[in-house]
């Protein structure tokens, strides 16, 4: 009688805690009760491990202390302003609410040929990097990109040139646990982890463990910046070679914005490693000449609720003539779903390109429950075919682009820390653009008429997967 009181009082404090926790949505809620109420034992440990986006007490506290601590980009002299149309302005301003960075100007870039291309040219920018190196992927692999990267990092200590180089511990857990790892740390790399796990069973103590780092940066010399969906590994993937290749966008970037990243390093780095390198951050801007409007949009569990969907959200309803999006995860909640659909119904040409084949069942199944929506309402679905499409980006109209590492689904929504530049300028946009359409000539459209002639037991497949959706 005892244990049976015991997990009934259980369920109902669960129950009540998923009632009460603020910043949560409705069918995340209702998701939670269904899973508490179905499974009662699972969904009590289910919640207890996972229903609580908490990196824990302690981190929280020490990421808020660095990231008050540290000279804002914006207090150095020297610095460009923005010059910018009123529509893109207010997309700035919720970029800006997010993680406190403005629009800046005299900014140029240049978007990478291809997985490969990105690499190399990041390797030549270690080479040729005078004073620092920051890095940080959420996946690095020991394959041949990765150990090029590897290399160069080991050639840039062992010239004088200060290397700091860290990686999400779960996501690189390989990495860490390897040779390569050692041989850096021996060559004079300073290394970290993000968010590491240490003992699981303890670590489960002190928040979630599937709370991860996903950002992807590399700052050289306070001059150069990378931002994209790159992680440092081959368009091969080898752990899920079935679905490679794996095609990503990664822009480089100079001028004001590469200020925004290198905080954005330095905030990581301070908050998991103990070293402070906020003298970096005060160094005399770089002489900086004529360019675009820029700025870094940083999400994660411990910047404020919703904050990417509504920068995702705001980016949709800016769009007057076109609006094309690439993601490979698409696990909309409400507001985003309602946002694409509503582009399309006031007119504007909205494209959606997805992969054919996705790595996570689940989500691939979750994404095609929403296509009858999407369809109706005139949005353009396509399913790229030849490998996985991990491109993360939204082009609007033809000045405005969003690219980085952050997905749209749940994780990057409320889980992951995610790195964005958004940025105004009609040549770049133009050819980020003319990458969205080489994916569109090697996709599938989806029509409605596919959709309609799925079997009942596909729909009520991908529809008890979405009902999952808030929780996957």
């Amino acid at each position: 009688m005892i244990w049976i009181a015991a997990s009934y009082l259980a369920i109902a404090a669960c129950a009540v805690r998923i009632l009460l926790r603020p910043n949560r949505t409705p069918e995340s809620r209702v998701a939670w009760l269904a899973v508490l109420f179905a499974l009662p034992g699972v969904g009590v440990l289910a919640y207890l491990l996972l229903g609580e986006t908490n990196i824990g007490v302690k981190r929280t506290d020490r990421v808020r202390k660095v990231t008050r601590g540290l000279t804002r980009p914006e207090t150095l002299e020297g610095w460009r302003a923005a010059k910018t149309d009123s529509r893109a302005k207010s997309l700035f301003e919720v970029g800006q609410s997010i993680t406190g960075y403005l629009p800046v100007g005299g900014n140029k870039a240049q978007l990478m040929a291809d997985s490969d291309a990105a690499i190399n040219r990041m390797v030549a920018d270690v080479d040729a990097a005078e004073h620092h190196i920051h890095l940080l992927f959420y996946i690095w692999l020991t394959d041949h990109n990765g150990m090029k990267m590897v290399e160069a990092m080991k050639r840039a200590a062992g010239r004088g040139v200060t290397v700091r180089a860290m990686v999400d511990d779960l996501g690189s857990r390989d990495m860490v646990k390897s040779q390569a790892w050692k041989d850096m740390q021996a060559a004079g790399v300073k290394v970290g982890r993000a968010l590491p796990i240490g003992n699981p069973l303890l670590r489960i103590l002190g928040g979630r463990i599937d709370l991860r780092n996903h950002r992807k940066i590399l700052v050289i010399d306070n001059k150069v910046t990378y931002c994209g969906s790159q992680n440092c590994a081959d368009p091969e993937f080898l752990p899920k070679a079935k679905y490679a290749p794996w095609v990503d966008a990664v822009m480089r970037f100079e001028g004001s914005v590469v200020r925004q990243n290198q905080h954005l390093f330095a905030a990581d780095w301070m908050a998991n490693v103990d070293d402070d390198i906020s003298s970096v951050l005060a160094e005399p801007l770089n002489p900086i000449g004529d360019g675009f409007t820029a700025q870094v949009v940083a999400s994660g569990p411990t910047v404020r609720a919703f904050a990417m969907p509504e920068m995702f959200v705001s980016c949709m309803y800016a769009a007057r003539e076109r609006l094309v999006i690439t993601t490979p995860y698409y696990v909309p909640n409400g507001m985003v779903q309602g946002a694409i659909v509503a582009a399309s119904q006031r007119g504007v040409d909205t494209s959606l390109i997805l992969p054919k084949k996705n790595d996570d069942f689940a989500v691939g199944a979750t994404a095609k429950s929403y296509y009858s929506q999407l369809l109706k309402a005139g949005v353009r679905v396509y399913e790229y075919r030849p490998g996985l499409l991990h491109t993360k980006s939204m082009t609007i109209d033809e000045d405005i682009t969003l690219i980085g590492s952050a997905n749209m689904d749940r994780r990057s929504f409320d889980l992951n820390y995610e790195n964005n530049i958004l940025f105004h300028d009609q040549d770049l946009t133009a050819e980020m653009f003319a990458r969205q359409t080489e994916y569109v000539a090697d996709s599938d459209e989806v029509t409605i008429e596919q959709v309609n002639a799925w079997p009942a037991t596909t729909r009520l497949w991908n529809n008890a997967l979405a009902v999952l959706g808030p929780i996957l």
